[in-house]
């Protein structure tokens, strides 16, 4: 049956994402990865580019975990062992050894009672806030939270929505007072880093404002942190954001996908959350979880992080992150204070951002240009993103490259 009505609305719209600036295009074909060399670190080549690898500074893997020999021989392991999928959702036949056992280590390494996994970190927050916001409940959200929590509160549908500026703590805690007159329940939801810029939330301020108003709600006020960014990434020994402000979040929402370098997400909590969760969180209920190699897969990188080889990297990683922000301000370039790995370089104009990221990709490195709507106005950027497997030759390589921009 023809859709020639639909294709052509669906044409229209598309060209409004072209005007608008908001359509990402064509995607980066990643076709294969070169060994480190020469003192560099991997190089990736590019469907239709040749040859010639790219310096990669636009991807999560923080610890270049994803590349480490011994994550890579757990997955192996594990598939030869239990297959590549799981067969089912986890309630009729998808659970395997592997999914318990990294659920433990999960919870360990948080200090938690409990965990549970999910086939992504998105998927996680979706089936996280959800279950746990009633008809009674009020949720306060920070402006620049990810899209995922955006998502979730918007299925979830609570009584009251508050969206506090950025940081801002006193207007959190107003907006709690003013809740607590109508309801039963308040949920406080940030990113633990966020995913644009690179800073983190206060968490160890944020639960503490939390508790002060606890007493007001009958159903308590509730600490919910999405730290996919910052877990592995940030914090003496990588548990993140918690780590790094002494904070802890009541329910802990991360990602296996980003410095543990493999696939999927997780929730951290009490016993009590966790049972409820695994019979009420749709995305857990009745979608497959990851397949039984990549939770071998990040148990093994869990393990890696809690130990020597993690600390190693951390250090190496906060050494690439300082090598690269002193030669951007060296350079002249702007970019906000922190020392986690998203680097933003500030560019502030729209075209001056869009020929930067042109003339960084001809040059073969991969980086990410951020223009309005993605961001404010005045606040375009290219987002660097470094990893532990950068090299000092790849920092300067990159430095090099933006030295010779000229526009």
């Amino acid at each position: 049956m023809p859709h020639d009505r639909l294709a052509m609305a669906l044409h229209t719209a598309l060209g409004q994402l072209d005007a608008d600036g908001r359509r990402h295009g064509a995607e980066t074909v990643i076709a294969g990865v070169a060994a480190p060399a020469d003192g560099r670190g991997p190089r990736f080549l590019v469907a239709g580019e040749g040859e010639t690898g790219f310096l990669r500074m636009n991807a999560n893997n923080y610890l270049g975990l994803s590349l480490h020999p011994a994550v890579i021989a757990a997955e192996d392991a594990a598939v030869r062992r239990f297959g590549t999928g799981p067969g089912a959702v986890r309630f009729i036949s998808g659970t395997w050894e592997p999914h318990v056992a990294l659920e433990r280590r999960l919870a360990e390494f948080h200090r938690r009672e409990a965990a549970m996994a999910f086939s992504s970190a998105y998927g996680a927050m979706l089936g996280v806030l959800p279950p746990l916001i009633t008809d009674e409940t009020a949720v306060v959200s920070d402006e620049l939270n990810h899209n995922c929590i955006i998502n979730a509160i918007r299925l979830a549908r609570p009584r009251a929505r508050f969206v506090y500026p950025h940081l801002d703590l006193a207007a959190l805690e107003a907006r709690l007072v003013e809740a607590s007159s109508s309801c039963r329940r308040a949920i406080v939801v940030t990113d633990g880093v966020f995913s644009m810029r690179g800073d983190h939330a206060p968490l160890d301020a944020i639960v503490a404002i939390a508790r002060r108003h606890d007493a007001a709600f009958a159903e308590n006020v509730i600490v919910v942190a999405d730290d996919s960014h910052g877990v592995g990434a940030f914090g003496a020994t990588g548990r993140g954001t918690e780590e790094r402000t002494d904070g802890a979040a009541d329910i802990l929402v991360a990602t296996l996908g980003k410095a543990f370098g493999v696939n999927g997400g997780y929730v951290a909590a009490s016993r009590t959350v966790i049972d409820y969760l695994r019979e009420t969180a749709p995305q857990y209920v009745y979608s497959n979880p990851i397949a039984p190699g990549e939770a071998a897969a990040a148990r093994a990188a869990i393990d890696l992080v809690d130990g020597a080889t993690g600390r190693a990297l951390l250090a190496r990683l906060g050494e690439m992150t300082a090598r690269f922000k002193t030669g951007l301000i060296r350079l002249g370039f702007e970019t906000l204070p922190g020392d986690h790995p998203i680097v933003p370089l500030m560019v502030r104009d729209s075209h001056r951002t869009a020929a930067l990221a042109q003339h960084l990709r001809r040059n073969r490195v991969l980086a990410t240009g951020l223009n309005y709507p993605v961001v404010p106005r005045g606040s375009e950027e290219i987002r660097f993103q470094i990893c532990a497997d950068h090299t000092p030759v790849d920092i300067d390589e990159a430095l090099d490259v933006l030295a010779r921009f000229d526009a």
